[in-house]
């Protein structure tokens, strides 16, 4: 199940989205976030669910791998969901039975936060997926040099983000390979009390954490061993530079960003 996640990986490919400046699509990506979060009603949210489909598409990134990487999540989804079926009891009512209370409000409120959620996650992998780590890197230190002047270590931070996004399915990995390897020694993972399951993840997490730590130790002995020291002297091999694509397709966005934020006020 683990191993489903992609969060974090590159798929490269040659089509309008891997194309983009990377500046541009961390940009259009904030702005996408925000769009999803910005009004209550179902039809101020269709501008980013439509902007995020149009993005798919261009992207011609099979969405089953999106699916794959919803897929572990969706438990948590339910569980947030009916948290909000039962808790939220205003509105027309559908069903009662003493305690519960299905209401109109509790519904809506349920399918707009999965909604969101799967389309926020759908969104953010997207970028990953058509950003090499080192175009994040580079973009989002650009995006932050302001910051320098007020002595704000840019490329630690741009270079710490991306070492934890390109470990993500590494770790995941990792995790697969130790749960398995539990198994066989007989953890009781597939047991139905929580009480067990709490316990076989103390032999997951330790193992996890120790070779967390001798991959960070091994990172960093590599890149000392090429003398990294930062931004200090350090030239890019490919400059970034914003083509009529770019300022379209950011356009587009601001557009959409607009049109959700009027009809959110107006209605």
């Amino acid at each position: 199940m683990l191993k489903d996640i992609t969060i974090g990986q590159y798929f490269p490919g040659d089509n309008l989205i891997h194309r983009l400046d990377p500046r541009f699509k961390i940009v259009m990506t904030l702005l996408y976030i925000i769009m999803l979060f910005m009004g209550d009603e179902l039809y101020s949210l269709s501008f980013g669910i439509v902007y995020c489909i149009a993005a798919l598409v261009l992207s011609k990134i099979p969405v089953k791998l999106f699916g794959k990487s919803i897929k572990p999540l969706l438990p948590i989804l339910i569980m947030t969901a009916i948290l909000d079926i039962i808790f939220i009891r205003e509105g027309t009512v559908y069903f009662q039975a003493g305690f519960f209370k299905l209401t109109e409000d509790g519904v809506f409120t349920a399918v707009k936060m999965i909604v969101r959620i799967i389309f926020l996650i759908i969104g953010s992998m997207l970028l990953t997926y058509t950003t090499s780590p080192i175009q994040l890197t580079d973009a989002i230190e650009r995006l932050l040099s302001p910051l320098k002047r007020l002595h704000f270590p840019v490329h630690s931070f741009a270079m710490m983000m991306t070492i934890a996004l390109r470990f993500i399915p590494t770790l995941m990995i990792e995790t697969d390979k130790i749960i398995a390897a539990q198994k066989a020694r007989g953890a009781g993972f597939d047991s139905s009390k929580l009480r067990d399951k709490a316990k076989a993840l103390v032999p997951v997490l330790i193992p996890l954490f120790v070779s967390a730590f001798r991959r960070a130790e091994e990172l960093a002995t590599a890149m000392e061993c090429r003398c990294y020291r930062g931004d200090i002297g350090r030239t890019k091999m490919k400059s970034m530079n914003a083509g009529i694509c770019d300022i379209v397709s950011l356009t587009i966005t601001f557009i959409m960003f607009f049109a959700a934020a009027t009809v959110a006020v107006l209605f």
